[in-house]
């Protein structure tokens, strides 16, 4: 009895060590960047705020659509996530055959994305937040002045992917999280904000600022394309949309 009692009181201490390493999340202490398209005020100010260490998991999430049935492949209504949606997995609760546990989720949208965050008492992180903790390399917090950096993310972005790796494959920035580069695209809580802020500007003109030559000059970083690519795909998403190189995490306010 002792013997089976261990046992079981191992997997369980195993379970919850494992399970709070991936819902792992870091402080990232606030300031000032430019973004990179202007406003009417060019530097942003962040606030402190907490942020998953990872991307949330195929494993994280198959747990959410268990406990949360109308987020499961036969029940999510069309208006919240597109044909899209879970692609590749066999069932309502069973994963694909080359999926790996502990590889981002994809093919999930906004809607579910932005619920998830929320039943885990958290939420999806803005544009600015994001990009904030982006702009860090493994040592310094803004490393967009180093052009090494913008051309190893570049480099990424051209590479053919399977979108199948696990979390924790690519370096740990400044602020200890893992994977904003070089696993999958993700997702932001106001991810197509460039579009719709202009009416709060006064700025008719916002939408045609987005493409080609008019996009550059409202650019802060002429040379960021990295991020401008970013933008580019932010920009022409929908929040049902679900595609397979993008995922998401959450974050936290203090």
């Amino acid at each position: 009895m002792n013997t089976i009692f261990r046992l079981i009181f191992g997997m369980l201490l195993f379970f919850t060590i494992h399970v709070n390493c991936q819902s792992k999340m870091v402080l990232i202490k606030g300031g000032t960047y430019i973004p990179l398209y202007g406003r009417d005020s060019l530097t942003v100010t962040i606030g402190d705020f907490q942020m998953d260490v990872y991307p949330v998991t195929n494993e994280e999430y198959l747990q959410f659509v268990k406990k949360y049935p109308k987020w499961r492949k036969s029940n999510v209504k069309s208006l919240f996530a597109d044909a899209n949606y879970l692609r590749g997995w066999k069932s309502d609760t069973i994963l694909g055959d080359n999926q790996l546990l502990k590889a981002p989720i994809t093919n999930i949208s906004w809607f579910a994305a932005n619920d998830y965050c929320e039943c885990q008492g958290k939420r999806l992180p803005t544009i600015d937040e994001w990009e904030y903790v982006a702009m860090a390399n493994e040592d310094i917090p803004d490393a967009r002045i180093l052009k090494n950096y913008n051309d190893f993310i570049l480099a990424w972005y051209e590479k053919p992917k399977t979108f199948n790796n696990e979390i924790g494959s690519t370096f740990k920035n400044y602020w200890g999280v893992y994977d904003l580069h070089g696993l999958v695209w993700e997702w932001t809580s106001d991810f197509n904000s460039v579009l719709i802020s202009g009416e709060s500007r006064k700025d008719v003109d916002t939408d045609s600022n987005l493409f080609c030559g008019s996009a550059a000059l409202g650019a802060t970083d002429l040379m960021n394309y990295a991020a401008f690519m970013r933008y580019a795909i932010r920009g022409s998403s929908k929040a049902k949309y679900t595609m397979k190189n993008l995922g998401f995490r959450c974050v936290k306010d203090l």
